[in-house]
């Protein structure tokens, strides 16, 4: 839209404003993706934001009401504390690079032309539709002693009499179990993430690699892993968040046997009647889940540059 100018006197040039329709227009447009986000924004601080603000206030509480640091006293001296962090840390460090090889094979399978592949992704994506409790019933149905696996293993003359997958005497079981059915459970979402990545690299990236020779395992280490950064980055600080929080499947499968902080936090709020405690074990859990954040967003930086990328 031209604009015209007045001339009202020599050497002197006035340019008109412009109109009040187009500035209110204006106005509306930069207001516009606020109001879109408010409503999300607004969630986030009441069911998010101010319930960690106030579990932290709880973990600095005593019962009386006053500010004191006897919760994480009474927390650390706790027998289960370490034992509880230690599991916890260990079901991460094994569970997470699993779930992320299998998540990722899948991904690839369903980026390919394969013959029956929205039948695999209807058959690994109905974990997404089991709660974290139901799916501890579902395994605790096959591992426990007289449970489909031992049956099979003594029908199949593999075992006499079973094996204690859940016995509290077999720590490496437990883990085993514990592990089985969390990457049952939770692959799917990395899968669906990583899928989403997939299908925002450029063709043209793959069929480069082609021309110059390279192999498979080169193209996916080379250009598909990087390229992925940013889907990467999200399904890993979702699954972290998730891991570290490990409780429902834990409790069905192995009750007390293998104490992680999500189920010590449930003890002393529910059994112990301690919210204040209770709540310095959630500190624990944001703590952890706020570094392992910060790490991936540090060490999984994507240049400008790269495809999807984005600091």
């Amino acid at each position: 839209m031209s604009r015209q100018v007045a001339v009202s006197a020599p050497g002197e040039v006035r340019i008109p404003r412009a109109s009040p329709s187009l500035a209110r227009k204006a106005r509306q447009q930069a207001v516009a993706p606020y109001l879109l986000l408010a409503p999300t924004v607004c969630f986030l601080a009441f069911f998010v934001l101010w319930p960690m603000v106030r579990a932290l206030l709880l973990a600095f509480q005593s019962t009386a009401g006053t500010y004191t640091s006897a919760s994480f006293h009474t927390m650390y001296h706790d027998y289960q504390f370490m034992p509880s962090l230690k599991n916890t840390l260990i079901l991460m460090g094994t569970i997470i690079p699993i779930e992320f090889a299998f998540s990722l094979a899948m991904a690839l399978i369903l980026q390919t032309g394969l013959r029956g592949r929205q039948f695999f992704l209807y058959c690994w994506t109905i974990p997404l539709a089991i709660s974290d409790l139901a799916s501890g019933i579902v395994w605790l149905s096959i591992f426990t002693q007289n449970g489909f696996l031992n049956s099979a293993l003594v029908d199949l003359k593999l075992s006499q009499n079973g094996y204690a997958f859940l016995s509290y005497q077999h720590k490496l079981s437990l883990f085993f179990v514990v592990i089985v059915a969390e990457v049952w459970r939770s692959s799917s979402l990395i899968m669906l993430i990583l899928s989403g990545g997939l299908q925002g690299i450029p063709k043209e990236y793959g069929e480069a690699a082609d021309v110059f020779g390279a192999s498979f395992f080169q193209r996916i280490w080379h250009v598909t892993l990087p390229t992925l950064k940013p889907s990467i980055r999200v399904a890993l600080i979702l699954r972290t968040i998730v891991a570290v929080q490990v409780f429902a499947v834990v409790i069905a499968l192995t009750g007390q046997s293998l104490p992680v902080l999500g189920s010590q936090a449930y003890y002393w709020y529910v059994t112990y009647q301690n919210a204040n405690v209770a709540a310095a074990f959630a500190a624990v859990i944001l703590g952890i889940s706020i570094l392992s954040s910060a790490m991936y967003l540090t060490v999984l930086r994507t240049p400008a540059g790269v495809a999807g990328g984005g600091r």
